[in-house]
């Protein structure tokens, strides 16, 4: 495996037949964001209120005002949220836009793009011209998916099987990448390649792959061909966190999902999520969550129901 197909995440979006989802935030929903990962599918990101940071292939955006974020396929990116917050994210993979007759638009747009030849712009705020045509489209997207759409995984990701509403959204998303192009938006990718993303990649596909165990810094420093000290330097540069500070997050993060997806002991979760101590399990859940697991379970029953 090259290094470039590592820290994949490993979920699919939307349903195996139309790989499309809707991801949701409003500012009563406790979320403090999403950690560093990937995926091949595009992704939109509209912040419409509250206060974030985006990080992009190692490049650091931070956000007060309404504007649309793009997400191309393998960069790996982040989302922090400081404040309550009202963002959503539209998760699609191109290949459901292709066209099975090879007009110009086919050729020299659909392909180069399910290609990665062009990409699409890193971010438009209210200020460009195309946003307001941007944010009509995107708005109508999200119309149909709250009208016919349902919850998928705990994840809280809407998906639709109704197939009305699929080509609904299709056209909403063809009108965006219409729009993009007529204002000679979407451009061919920098030749670049950047070490940083590759050694980051690197890095937490070992600690995705390995969290359930025991890892030590120096395992992680082998990997990225580092000494110790200057991984955790080059670590926490990149990401704003220690290598040990991200694990305990990986770790809470597991938790919470089976916490939500299962009725699995306490115990039995602390020790599947790679924590050996039940009382560190609880300090870091409570610090992470400001709930006890049990806590929590009850309050997302509640909050499901």
């Amino acid at each position: 495996m090259n290094q470039t197909s590592k820290l994949k995440e490993q979920k699919d979006h939307g349903t195996s037949v139309f790989p499309c989802g809707l991801y949701e935030v409003f500012d009563n929903t406790p979320w403090d964001g999403v950690k560093h990962h990937w995926h091949d599918e595009i992704e939109i990101l509209y912040f419409m209120k509250g206060t974030f940071n985006v990080t992009i292939n190692m490049e650091s955006f931070p956000i007060e005002q309404e504007c649309f974020f793009f997400v191309n396929p393998g960069e790996i990116h982040s989302v922090e949220c400081s404040s309550p917050a009202t963002e959503s994210a539209i998760v699609f993979h191109p290949c459901i836009l292709n066209f099975e007759h090879y007009d110009l638009a086919q050729t020299r747009l659909m392909q180069p793009l399910t290609r990665g030849e062009i990409q699409l712009p890193r971010f438009l705020d209210i200020s460009h011209p195309a946003f307001s045509r941007i944010k009509k489209e995107y708005l109508d997207i999200l119309n149909v998916f709250h009208q016919t759409g349902f919850f998928l995984s705990v994840e809280y990701e809407t998906v639709t099987e109704d197939i009305p509403s699929q080509l609904f959204i299709r056209a909403g998303l063809l009108k965006i990448l219409g729009t993009l192009s007529s204002f000679s938006l979407l451009t061919q990718p920098e030749k670049t390649d950047d070490y940083r993303v590759r050694i980051i990649k690197s890095s937490l596909e070992f600690i995705r792959n390995h969290y359930q165990e025991k890892i030590y810094i120096h395992n992680l420093a082998e990997n990225a061909n580092m000494n110790e000290q200057y991984f955790c330097r080059f670590f926490k540069k990149a990401l704003g966190k220690s290598p040990v500070t991200y694990i305990n997050e990986y770790r809470i993060k597991q938790a919470i999902t089976l916490l939500q997806a299962t009725d699995a002991p306490i115990m039995e979760i602390c020790l599947d999520c790679g924590f050996n101590n039940l009382g560190n399990f609880l300090r870091e859940f409570k610090k992470h969550t400001g709930f006890t697991p049990l806590q929590y379970r009850k309050h997302y029953s509640l909050e499901k129901s």
